[in-house]
């Protein structure tokens, strides 16, 4: 689907729809923020049309949770602790 921006230029919004609203340091500090402990790894996934970021967090009791937010709006979509 296409448009025009505010400055009359075409744009793809079918491109848009997966374009990153808030960065691997927001999504970090959202996640440690839910799961206190130290920032492991952050990977940016696409999964079902969903641009998502994958927090992997250390706790302070050496349990691994993987912490999965939006990157549209920094939703937290789930907590998992990993085995």
């Amino acid at each position: 689907m296409y448009g025009n921006d505010h400055n009359g230029r075409m744009t793809s919004t079918a491109g848009n729809r997966y374009r990153q609203r808030i960065t691997a340091q927001q999504a970090a500090e959202l996640a440690v923020a839910r799961v206190p402990g130290q920032i492991i790894h952050v990977d940016l996934e696409l999964d079902n049309h969903l641009l998502k970021y994958e927090v992997y967090i250390l706790t302070d009791q050496g349990v691994v949770y993987e912490v999965i937010i939006a990157s549209k709006d920094g939703r937290i979509l789930s907590v998992e602790r990993e085995d």
